[in-house]
């Protein structure tokens, strides 16, 4: 794996986030790492992968998203620190 890029995709409702997840899964070879639920309806969807496949990732949840629900916000971290990693109860590689 080159570096290891985390993405996020938060939305308002589940539906949203989970068209957000199929659409990163199935338009990159990224890992989902996570689906949190942050309180007030709020979803986000962690993925994992090459910098690269995590972008295009991320762009296709927020597409997806926006159509079903609520988009908020997404992010990506091309080269996050292992604690970043930490915080979220992962190890960097794999």
């Amino acid at each position: 794996m080159g570096k290891a890029a985390l993405g996020f995709v938060e939305t308002r409702g589940h539906a949203g986030n989970v068209a957000a997840i199929d659409a990163m899964i199935k338009s990159a070879n990224v890992e989902l790492v996570k689906q949190v639920g942050i309180g007030s309806a709020h979803m986000c969807a962690v993925v994992r992968g090459e910098v690269g496949a995590v972008k295009s990732a991320v762009d296709a949840g927020m597409e997806a998203a926006a159509k079903v629900g609520e988009l908020i916000c997404a992010n990506v971290i091309p080269s996050a620190h292992e604690d970043v990693f930490a915080l979220l109860g992962l190890k960097k590689e794999g």
